[in-house]
């Protein structure tokens, strides 16, 4: 396994690529937003952006996709301190967790904003996500589809003339130059890079009889749709500097609030504390590409110097494997399974390649620490 000499995020990580040096398209992507990008002129096309926004729309003027997290309300305050007439949407999780639902309903009624909240019909979502997760060994297919369909869909047939989603992720996660550099979230970036395992909602019609209409919530608009009126779709992440922790600070002094016992997965309180299969999502990463959500959080603290490499390694060891045992029971819960269906599922989607088998316990050769605390699971 061969991770970067400057995070530790391992090159297994989807779309990561590093360097003949060593390091890897996240770190190169941190000096881009110190070096490389000219954010007074992104600010510029930014606020070009609201203009065109204010002249055509007719009433309002941006979506923005939210759950309530910190990203959120940064997104939505943004978008207000420009003057823009906010939309609100949000994909209902099957299981929201009760701090995802107060700072919702805090963003709501705090940043004063119109808000869908849109659910999906619970054996619909059921019988897709047992699709996804025995199929692809993934859980999140069916959460990517309805985040990217549902806010898209609707900005199209209410013609409401711009999209401002979160961070750019290859800028801040790892991708290629022309990407990491990208500012417009469309169907081509979703078609990409919207973590469906390369598949579209049209590949997954008969499987758990999922029907067509079934898997209406997770349709896209089309060419055609898109011929008459074609919203802008945008990161807000690419026009102003994006820092998880910054956007945290932001949101608290509106409202925003946290703890660590609203933790869900990685080493972070304030993030992914809005739905109880988001621990799933990260945790079945493990299994396929050998990292966890801790991984992405200690790099993104090394890229701002709040710890370095060395110290990092040592939380990550100190902290282990961490598994999400009542959010995993919870989702059996959900599909009326046995928790062993859930150990066997994940099981078949263990990456031999990077796994190794030794006296009975599966480890990964050359993992980033040698004091790792190995188990069987």
């Amino acid at each position: 396994m061969r991770y970067c000499i400057q995070c530790i995020l391992p090159e297994t990580r989807p779309g990561l690529i590093i360097d003949d040096d060593g390091t890897c398209s996240a770190c190169h992507g941190h000096e881009d937003k110190k070096h490389n990008i000219d954010w007074a002129a992104r600010s510029a096309i930014f606020s070009n952006l609201v203009n065109q926004a204010k002249e055509t729309s007719r009433g309002y003027d941006c979506i923005i996709p939210v759950s309530g997290g910190k990203d959120s309300w940064y997104q939505v305050i943004k978008s207000q301190l420009h003057g823009l007439k906010v939309l609100c949407i949000t994909w209902r999780t099957p299981r929201r967790t009760k701090i995802g639902q107060v700072n919702l309903d805090h963003m709501i009624a705090k940043l004063g904003v119109d808000h869908i909240d849109f659910s999906i019909n619970p054996d619909v979502e059921k019988r897709f996500m047992m699709a996804s997760f025995e199929k692809k060994g993934a859980t999140g297919i069916p959460m990517h589809m309805a985040i990217f369909a549902i806010p898209y869909r609707l900005a199209t047939q209410l013609r409401i003339p711009l999209i401002i989603w979160g961070e750019n992720p290859q800028l801040e996660f790892g991708g290629p130059e022309a990407d990491r550099l990208s500012t417009d979230l469309n169907l081509d970036w979703i078609t990409k890079h919207g973590v469906t395992n390369q598949t579209k909602r049209e590949d997954w019609i008969g499987i758990n009889e999922l029907t067509d209409a079934d898997l209406s919530p997770y349709i896209l608009p089309s060419l055609d749709d898109l011929s008459s009126f074609h919203p802008k779709s945008i990161f807000l992440g690419s026009f102003f500097k994006w820092d998880s922790f910054s956007n945290y600070k932001t949101a608290a002094e509106y409202g925003f609030s946290s703890h660590s016992s609203n933790k869900k997965t990685g080493r972070w309180e304030f993030a992914d504390i809005d739905c109880h299969f988001i621990s799933l999502h990260h945790f079945l990463k493990w299994h396929k590409f050998g990292f966890l959500r801790i991984f992405d959080n200690l790099s993104v603290e090394i890229r701002y110097g709040r710890i370095n490499r060395k110290e990092a390694i040592q939380i990550l060891t100190e902290t282990g494997l961490n598994k999400p045992h009542e959010d995993i029971e919870r989702f059996c819960e959900f599909m009326e399974k046995p928790i062993g269906w859930f150990w066997n599922t994940t099981e078949r989607f263990r990456n031999k390649k990077i796994w190794r088998k030794e006296k009975n316990i599966w480890k990964i050769p050359g993992f980033i620490t040698n004091d790792w605390q190995w188990e069987q699971i």
